[in-house]
């Protein structure tokens, strides 16, 4: 399987500091935001994963994640010259994608809750259709928003709609088949002017393949595209860290759990490491794995 990041688009909502860095580079807490995009693939077991950027862009994602090899994973870089919709990403990355199922989530988005792993698992394990992930929203005409049937069967989404029916808004994280680059280029763009991710959805719906993966209770899902919602982004982050010791989209560390890497290999990221407290850190979490 492979996965697919978009973190292109010009973040205006973030303006001025968008003007002159990526807002997915921005950081969340302790780490740059697109850091937990990736783990959420990371921990979905993909090990090839494209990155969809800005051409201005591409090469300060580059200096930061390199093309994976420290974490296990291979990393490749794609460019997006104007942002043209969601769906876009499975025209830009169709010779990536090949004829394999694939994930993409949306760079911006954060996912964290207890048994995470094994929602992602069941996602990637379920071979052919799509697997979309919802969650309860506040202000569902803010997004794509799904309608259910009395056995909670998919029966409509609708791209930000006037009076939802629903406050079950699409959390942007996607799993498809081989078939999604076939059913993204019979796209049409919207009255927006850009191809819609809601379209795409519909596409798998029609055909009685949609399977709508629900974020409930102790799962949280959260979109950093506000200068307010960025800020609470990195009080929950900094607030589950102090709490629990642990930390949140610690790529290295997923990376030693999934067996992407070995203890060796961890090591020698333990000893490049340039900030102290993680150092410890993870030094910890390799203490902890070689006793267990």
């Amino acid at each position: 399987m492979k996965g697919i990041i978009m973190a292109g688009g010009k973040g205006t909502r973030l303006h001025p500091v968008t003007l002159v860095v990526n807002k997915h580079l921005l950081p969340i807490y302790n780490k740059p935001m697109i850091f937990y995009p990736l783990s959420v693939l990371m921990l979905a077991g993909i090990r090839e994963i494209l990155i969809i950027t800005n051409p201005q862009d591409q090469s300060s994602f580059d200096r930061l994640l390199g093309d994976g090899t420290r974490l296990g994973v291979r990393i490749q870089y794609a460019q997006q010259e104007n942002p043209n919709g969601i769906p876009e990403a499975y025209m830009i990355g169709r010779d990536f994608v090949g004829d394999e199922a694939s994930a993409l989530i949306l760079g911006d988005n954060i996912i964290y809750g207890q048994g995470l792993s094994s929602l992602l698992s069941r996602a990637a394990g379920r071979g052919t259709g799509a697997t979309v992930f919802a969650s309860q929203v506040s202000d569902p005409e803010n997004y794509g928003v799904f309608e259910f049937d009395e056995n909670d069967r998919p029966i409509r989404v609708l791209e930000k709609p006037d009076n939802p029916r629903s406050d079950w808004g699409i959390a942007g994280l996607y799993f498809f088949d081989s078939n999604v680059c076939d059913y993204a280029a019979q796209l049409k763009p919207s009255r927006r002017g850009e191809l819609e991710i809601v379209g795409l959805i519909e596409a798998y719906m029609k055909r009685g393949d949609l399977c709508v993966e629900k974020l409930r209770r102790g799962f949280t899902w959260l979109d950093t595209g506000t200068p307010e919602s960025l800020l609470e982004a990195s009080q929950f982050i900094e607030t589950i860290e102090k709490r629990q010791g642990l930390q949140i989209a610690s790529l290295e560390e997923i990376a030693l759990q999934m067996g992407f890497i070995d203890a060796d290999q961890f090591q020698h990221t333990i000893a490049s490491s340039q900030n102290p407290v993680y150092t410890a850190y993870l030094q910890r979490v390799l203490d902890e794995d070689l006793t267990n």
